[in-house]
């Protein structure tokens, strides 16, 4: 297996936690957003960056960062459509 390369990360959350209102937390099935994951989807949707230019500002290949982007919906969509928890963490 290859060494992971290091990212650069400019993502810095208010915020690293959300879940559906009247759930208690208790009863909740908890998703993990990397920080990784949550940068990818800052950069290609709020800085409105291409993913060639966003995966150059990650210090990745542009096949890194759309698998990224990819992970990072479809955690987001799961977030949303099936009412889980939303944690947001370093790895």
């Amino acid at each position: 297996m290859r060494p992971r390369k290091a990212r650069r990360i400019r993502f810095n959350p208010k915020a690293d936690y959300f879940k559906p209102q009247g759930i208690p937390f208790w009863e909740l099935e908890e998703i993990t957003l990397s920080y990784e994951e949550a940068e990818a989807i800052r950069l290609r949707y709020i800085e409105g960056l291409n993913q060639e230019e966003a995966a150059e500002k990650m210090k990745i290949s542009r096949s890194t960062f759309q698998r990224t982007l990819q992970d990072a919906l479809k955690k987001i969509a799961k977030f949303i459509v099936e009412g889980k928890a939303l944690k947001v963490e370093r790895r």
